[in-house]
């Protein structure tokens, strides 16, 4: 069993920043072989992939938010991140953590992100 666990949302004006934290955690004592990433789902949307991260460290990212995001990983620590940068209020949203291994994708119970002035 995987369970990641979100935390670092919360409300911020548009234009400011916000950095996600995910520590995953389970059976296992390592995930550094696992992708892990983040989607985000709006209110009356569906979910979205916003950005993903390899064992490598090859990095993807929705055109929404390339140049704005930016992900990483620190496996010694099992955690990934999401730095957010000129957020917009379109932004709002839930944001989900998840690991992606061989058993299955994992998700966090996500952490609400609300920009707005």
């Amino acid at each position: 069993q995987v369970q990641p666990v979100e935390s670092g949302g919360g409300l911020v004006q548009p234009g400011g920043s916000l950095r996600l934290s995910c520590a995953a955690s389970g059976s296992q004592s390592s995930f550094t072989i696992y992708p892990m990433g983040w989607y985000r789902q709006a209110p009356g949307k569906e979910r979205e992939s916003v950005a993903d991260i390899s064992s490598d460290g090859r990095q993807n990212y929705a055109e929404f938010v390339k140049a704005r995001f930016t992900i990483s990983r620190d496996g010694a620590k099992n955690k990934v991140y999401l730095q957010m940068n000129s957020l917009k209020p379109e932004d709002t949203a839930v944001y989900y953590c998840y690991v992606r291994t061989q058993t299955g994708t994992y998700w966090g119970l996500g952490t609400q992100v609300t920009v707005s002035s």
